[in-house]
């Protein structure tokens, strides 16, 4: 067996043994908060620093699935509701379907997941829907009128629950200029936003809605101030499927989940194919 250089061994000991002991750490953290996520999973999902840190300093993951020359970018995000933990689940399974079944579309579909976007809400204990500085990241996008009308309606419609109110102002959160930014740089065709536990499917946006992704049929619930479908759907006209699992901690059957994701490949490839 070849000698290694020692000038290699350095550099395998600065920096991969330790990013190989972070992945190994954080997985271990969010296979005990995420129902069926076990750490091999996570770790076979190599996830990537997307070089965001959340109010508490902890680094926001992501992974991409790329696609040479690609027809769409698709940005799929999970738990910006912290206590919404099959959410992150579900986005772990789509990303694996992503790697293994990209030949059930004929577009070339480049991928971003992010699995937790609120990670702070998710460690909190107990898990919580807000993030540390206790803002609904979902209240908190810089939609029109937001400084008119977040604030009357988290007060008039809300009762001021805490657990909705939408930040001091816009855009205030780490976490929602992550995302902010994520719109940005990798300029989504489509956000696919998961959360739980109303069992419903929402959309917001130009192109006809799906009907349906699996058990979970089209029920268009509205906006609001500062939430990422007002936002991004109705205000930048890019499109946002909102999934609304049936349960927080317990998953769908794994046919249930494979059957959303073929049924949201169906829909991509009939309404957005240019």
């Amino acid at each position: 067996m070849p000698r290694v250089p020692a000038i290699y061994k350095i550099i395998l000991a600065v920096f991969f043994v330790p990013l190989c002991a972070q992945a190994a750490s954080v997985c271990h953290e969010y296979s005990s908060k995420i129902p069926n996520l076990s750490e091999a999973h996570c770790e076979a999902a190599s996830l990537q620093d997307m070089h965001a840190k959340t109010v508490q300093g902890r680094t926001i993951f992501g992974v991409d699935v790329p696609a040479e020359k690609p027809d769409l970018h698709v940005l799929v995000i999970g738990a910006i509701h912290g206590d919404e933990m099959t959410s992150g689940e579900l986005v772990y399974e789509w990303m694996s379907m992503a790697r293994t079944h990209s030949m059930d579309t004929p577009l070339h579909i480049y991928w971003r997941f992010i699995p937790v976007v609120n990670p702070d809400g998710l460690f909190a204990n107990p898990s919580r829907r807000t993030n540390a500085h206790g803002v609904d990241l979902n209240r908190n996008f810089p939609t029109p009128n937001w400084a008119r009308d977040a604030k009357t309606q988290w007060e008039k419609r809300t009762r001021k629950d805490p657990r909705r109110w939408p930040g001091p102002s816009s855009g205030s959160e780490p976490e929602t200029k992550f995302v902010l930014s994520q719109m940005a740089s990798f300029k989504p065709n489509l956000i696919v936003s998961v959360h739980a536990p109303y069992a419903v499917l929402d959309f917001d946006g130009p192109f006809v809605p799906p009907s349906r992704l699996g058990r979970l049929y089209l029920d268009q619930i509205g906006v609001f101030p500062g939430s990422l479908g007002n936002y991004s759907g109705v205000y930048r006209h890019i499109p946002v499927v909102t999934v609304e699992l049936s349960n927080a901690r317990r998953m769908p059957q794994p046919g249930e989940v494979r059957e959303m994701w073929r049924d949201l490949l169906h829909w991509v490839n009939e309404k957005l194919a240019k």
